[in-house]
């Protein structure tokens, strides 16, 4: 029995006196939370962003060094937990194809749901991984821009060197028209076609081509 409008005693505190074991817990987890930079905290929370940051330099494009670092984080919060959801937030102009593929390949290969969302602009390669998150979690919010294209190419050297390159052109042309292809639901040839040239969205229209699955305006409570 207790008496009424007092406090019971949790995992070793007295009334309304924290021990001395919680106060040194609860310092070690503000100091601990003092020394994280932003990504760490974002990671803690299951967020990955991708774009401009410090730790790309202010760079916001696909590089192969933004690749690997997203795929690190990817891999780590696979690790933690393959059954909880990631958060994805996507303003970023695009990049190597290359680098591209490698964030897009390691999305499939995780067992995690990966919700993405756009902010801003999701360009290029940024629209094939935001069109790659789990099916009716792909997001866009009110004033985002979305565009596909084409690869651009940037050939050189003897005549041979510049075949070879503009057939590798060519493949990974096709590769992503067959990505967003199955990732939207649309026809291969209305793919090829919006592809041509730079196809710009509005976030409504992202979601009735099939790139996104809904318009956010606020975020959903948990």
């Amino acid at each position: 029995m207790h008496r009424k409008g007092t406090v019971m005693p949790i995992n070793g505190e007295s009334y309304g006196q924290p021990s001395y074991q919680a106060f040194v817990q609860r310092y070690q987890n503000y100091a601990r939370q003092r020394q994280m930079t932003l990504g760490d905290l974002l990671l803690e929370n299951r967020i990955v962003f991708l774009g401009s940051s410090p730790e790309t330099g202010g760079n916001p494009a696909i590089t192969d060094y933004l690749a690997n670092i997203t795929i690190q984080k990817l891999l780590f919060l696979q690790h933690e937990n393959s059954k909880q959801e990631i958060h994805m937030y996507i303003n970023c102009p695009g990049g190597s194809v290359t680098a591209t593929l490698a964030i897009y390949d390691t999305m499939q290969f995780l067992e995690c749901p990966i919700s993405t969302y756009c902010m801003g602009l999701a360009a290029s390669g940024a629209a094939i991984i935001l069109a790659a998150g789990t099916k009716g979690k792909r997001y866009a919010l009110p004033h985002s821009k979305i565009m596909i294209h084409q690869p651009y190419g940037q050939v050189g050297g003897q005549v041979s060197d510049i075949e070879i390159q503009a057939n590798e052109i060519m493949k990974d042309r096709a590769r992503l028209n067959e990505i967003l292809k199955n990732h939207t639901g649309q026809p291969l040839e209305v793919i090829e076609r919006e592809t041509e040239r730079d196809r710009y969205f509005s976030a409504s229209d992202a979601k009735e081509f099939g790139l996104v699955d809904d318009t956010l305006v606020k975020m959903a409570k948990v």
